[in-house]
């Protein structure tokens, strides 16, 4: 006989306990989150508003910024507070809703991710063909691809989780919610359901990283028939490229691509993940790409035309 769900709301253990090491986060992981928003906004302001930055490159850059914002947003905001808070809580509801996001979210950026992939092999290995390719249809397609792929993806890891029932302990030992904390406070064997949530966000996360490391191999076998100047620009860009896909695949390899071990490990790992990654993601780009910084201080330029 089915049992009913008599767990409605959640108690969140957080990151930490100590209380005072709770504000210590807070003071940090506030301008953290702050600097997030701040950053990938002014990208995709920038490539919303310069006519120097049309390109599908930047397209994607800016839909990459976009997702981060709001996959920072689905966890860091209710972090940071809960840091202050005695009681950490939040409704089932209100967990199945962020985990939904969180997934949607993280695997539309896998996929995005890919898609800058194929952008640069297209522009280095196909120079010729690559205004063909990638038309600015191509362009568009490839991202609503990308959101829908991550839409589905979370949409399957939901409706495994919805139909196990809840009925106590109600006490989810992370600081957000997650698949496989919550899978610990069903009572029913959980089994089968969190080998089928890691096959799915594991594959996911695994094939789209063997199939980066081959297109990225496949740029720098390439590569060597540029000139130097060509050679040094292609690299820059791809090292951008390259950066951020580590930072963000290997996190997610070693969390779900491996059963759950101790919390504790799995925790820090995440803060990486959601927390810090989010924010380096517009320095990576920017810091290496003369493009986008002149895009910048035109953009300064025409808000203070005093300073010109």
């Amino acid at each position: 006989m089915a049992r009913a769900n008599n767990v409605t709301e959640l108690i969140i253990t957080g990151l930490f306990r100590d209380p005072e090491v709770q504000k210590v986060c807070f003071a940090l992981f506030l301008p953290v989150y702050l600097a997030t928003v701040l950053g990938n906004g002014l990208i995709v302001a920038m490539v919303t508003v310069s006519k120097s930055l049309r390109s599908p490159m930047y397209i994607f850059l800016s839909n990459l910024s976009l997702v981060e914002i709001c996959y920072s947003s689905t966890v860091v905001p209710k972090f940071i507070s809960d840091l202050l808070a005695k009681v950490k809580t939040i409704s089932l509801k209100g967990c199945l809703a962020q985990i939904f996001f969180f997934h949607f979210l993280g695997v539309a950026e896998i996929f995005l991710l890919v898609v800058m992939a194929y952008d640069r092999y297209v522009a280095i290995c196909k120079p010729l063909h690559y205004m063909n390719i990638m038309s600015h249809q191509v362009c568009h397609m490839l991202v609503g691809v990308s959101w829908l792929g991550g839409f589905l993806h979370s949409l399957i890891q939901v409706l495994i989780t919805i139909q196990l029932p809840f009925c106590g302990p109600n006490v989810i030992d992370h600081y957000f919610c997650d698949l496989q904390p919550l899978f610990k406070l069903a009572c029913t064997d959980t089994f089968v359901e969190s080998v089928t949530v890691m096959a799915n966000s594991g594959l996911i996360a695994l094939c789209s990283f063997l199939v980066l490391v081959t297109s990225y191999v496949i740029i720098l076998v390439n590569l060597r028939n540029h000139s130097a100047e060509g050679r040094h620009k292609a690299l820059s860009t791809c090292a951008s490229h390259i950066t951020v896909v580590i930072l963000f695949f290997g996190p997610a390899i070693f969390l779900y691509m491996r059963p759950s071990s101790t919390f504790t490990e799995d925790k820090l790992v995440a803060v990486f993940y959601t927390v810090i990654t989010p924010m380096l993601n517009p320095i990576i780009y920017t810091l290496r790409n003369s493009e986008v910084k002149n895009a910048m201080r035109k953009l300064w330029v025409k808000k203070n035309p005093g300073m010109e």
